[in-house]
């Protein structure tokens, strides 16, 4: 049993954004959808039987997504960090979620929907965290003058 679920505010494209997030990552589904009652046109606009709340797995973390109306966006402030161990894994996700979205610098992206995700090598951290301060000084700066992280360049950084 998950204790904590991210909840996801949306105008009006929760279901579509959980039908696109479950199609990028493995081990993802879409769960119970409700919709609004005659309730739900007074508090947030929406008409009856309109999708209100989409409940999803990505990688068996459960989501919630909800048709809350315009009153807020996503920031930066909150972000995604998926933990990658491949180069090619990097490259697909990073395609996928910025098709329609914006790259960021250090691997930080926006999707189509406004949402930010990190799309890190498992092994950058390895490296930033090493004992060798110069080493880890190198790949800093390497992942610095990056959008999507290249894990051949960090390695190359690393070595000097």
């Amino acid at each position: 049993m998950q204790k904590i679920t991210p909840f996801l505010w949306f105008d009006d494209k929760a279901e579509e954004a959980a039908k696109f997030y479950t199609s990028i990552f493995n081990n993802s589904k879409i769960g119970r959808i409700s919709r609004y009652g005659k309730a739900g046109y007074e508090v947030h606009r929406r008409p009856a039987g309109t999708v209100m709340t989409v409940e999803f797995q990505i990688e068996g973390q459960k989501f919630i997504a909800l048709n809350g109306g315009p009153p807020f966006k996503f920031t930066e402030a909150v972000s995604f960090s998926v933990d990658c161990k491949t180069q090619k894994e990097v490259d697909e996700l990073w395609e996928k979620l910025t098709d329609g979205g914006d790259e960021g610098a250090c691997g930080w992206l926006k999707d189509k929907y406004g949402l930010s995700w990190q799309i890190n090598p498992t092994i950058l951290g390895e490296m930033l965290q090493d004992k060798d301060p110069k080493k880890a000084g190198r790949v800093m700066e390497a992942m610095l003058k990056m959008k999507k992280i290249d894990i051949m360049a960090l390695k190359n950084a690393y070595e000097g």
